[in-house]
């Protein structure tokens, strides 16, 4: 037998034990690895650097966003446990029926690298929340932050009820082929599908956030300053290795001048504000690996092939894995840029006369992860996100929804996702929502009349009960 086996079977033997486990208990957990984690973060930091090359601030943000979780459900742990009472019907008269969120049971989080500090944690807090043992698969492309967040769940929480699995390809296939009672993935498509099949077997349930491609919409009555401080921040950002980044910018054919002109002076001004040129910025971070690199270098040189135009960017190191924060407009649906997640600091700019024009461009993709409008008119912000589907929505903003409100539930729908994480929706996605009724036994309430043989007094009451409104 397999160690990964072995240990599998070790949290699967905890199963009862942590089912019973007491808010305060749970609260506990979650708040001894967040004390851990705060103990660690300067070699988290120096992690994210060696691997990304992030600033101390963009890890110390993940840090903040998983405290402000931890601290959610410790407030609130103690009522999401206790029995949910429902409102009865005359179904259900003299019954009482309640509502109890039951631990699913052994949850696998497959994490991805953008992130990895807060990918592995925070669906680990909403799977120890619902009384469940969790196991962790960091991936392989941040090693440093996977040996960190080994060590940190290794001293806060016994074997028997938290595990981190570190490896490639073929531990995460051998995790698959377990029959875990539910799976939390982040990362693309591709193994989102292998996933899915692979719970099919063990009837697993499954929460995927799979990213996409993410628009921007500019209306003619935008702040174009403002769009464009933030579009920059928030498509440079972890060098565009973020799942709800803005990929592509659609703006009224009006202000596609003036926006291209103050993207590219946004980007100087956010990333180069001390002359020393982008590449040398502690602000532009680096993708995760040479592949990857090669991947976003050859969309770019795809898109310029087929006729794009390169407002600002193109460059790119591959010895540092760097690629100068671009944008590209004159695309079209030929080029690979606009037909994949670039996952990296490109932007494309395209433009639109009618709103009837931006729902047919964002309709040649998928739904997306998330999406973004910057207006100044309700109307049209309204007619946008009435025609439109996505996992989010921001509206004169961008990157702000994922993290940040424990109240907001956030998941993707159709190709970016299924799900949803965080707070009490989070809690709800690692638990059996169990429908109990309770039927008292004396006469009064104890209704027998619907048992057979049928009295002429039930058939009365059940033919009114179907008469039309």
């Amino acid at each position: 037998m397999s160690n990964i086996k072995k240990q599998f079977e070790a949290l699967q033997a905890a199963k009862l034990k942590l089912r019973n486990s007491s808010a305060d208990e749970r609260s506990g957990k979650i708040q001894a690895l967040m004390n851990e984690t705060i103990n660690r973060q300067e070699d988290l930091f120096k992690a994210g650097h060696a691997e990304r090359g992030t600033h101390d601030l963009d890890i110390a943000a993940e840090i903040v966003m998983l405290k402000t979780e931890a601290d959610f459900i410790s407030k609130n742990i103690g009522k999401w446990v206790k029995p949910q009472k429902v409102k009865g019907t005359m179904n259900t008269f003299g019954k009482r029926c309640e509502i109890r969120y039951q631990s699913k049971g052994v949850v696998l989080n497959m994490a991805a690298y953008n992130a990895p500090t807060a990918e592995c944690l925070l669906p680990a807090f909403s799977a120890i929340a619902g009384g469940n043992a969790v196991a962790i698969k960091p991936s392989e492309y941040a090693p440093g932050s996977a040996q960190i967040i080994q060590e940190i769940f290794n001293k806060a929480l016994p074997a028997d009820e938290a595990q981190v699995f570190q490896g490639g390809v073929e531990t995460a296939q051998e995790l698959l082929s377990l029959p875990f009672n539910h799976i939390y993935y982040t990362g693309g498509n591709a193994v989102g599908k292998i996933v899915m099949k692979a719970a099919a077997d063990h009837f697993a349930s499954v929460t995927l956030e799979m990213g996409g491609k993410s628009p921007v919409i500019i209306d003619e009555s935008a702040d174009l300053e403002n769009a464009a401080t933030k579009i920059a921040w928030g498509r440079v950002m972890n060098a565009g290795q973020v799942c709800i980044a803005p990929e592509y910018v659609i703006v009224h054919e009006s202000r596609k001048d003036e926006f291209q002109k103050l993207i590219s002076e946004k980007i100087q001004a956010l990333y180069n504000s001390d002359g020393k040129g982008l590449e040398n910025s502690q602000y532009v971070p680096r993708l995760i690996n040479e592949r990857h690199h090669q991947r976003v270098t050859g969309l770019i040189q795809d898109a310029v092939k087929k006729g794009a135009k390169v407002v600002c960017g193109g460059t790119a190191d591959a010895k540092t894995r760097y690629i100068e924060p671009t944008v590209l407009t004159n695309v079209d649906e030929s080029m690979n840029v606009m037909k994949e997640e670039v996952f990296g600091p490109v932007l494309t700019v395209s433009s639109y006369k009618k709103r009837e024009e931006v729902l047919e461009m964002i309709g040649f993709r998928q739904n997306p992860l998330a999406l973004y409008i910057y207006s100044k008119n309700d109307e049209n912000i309204e007619y946008f996100l009435t025609n439109t589907s996505s996992g989010s929505a921001v509206v004169n903003n961008n990157c702000v929804q994922a993290g940040t409100n424990p109240n907001l539930p956030f998941g993707g729908v159709g190709a970016s996702g299924m799900g949803v994480a965080g707070g009490f929706e989070g809690f709800k996605e690692m638990c059996n929502a169990r429908a109990i009724v309770h039927q008292p036994l004396d006469r009064f309430r104890d209704f027998l009349i619907m048992l057979p043989p049928y009295s002429d007094r039930y058939k009365n009451i059940i033919m009114k009960a179907i008469k039309k409104s």
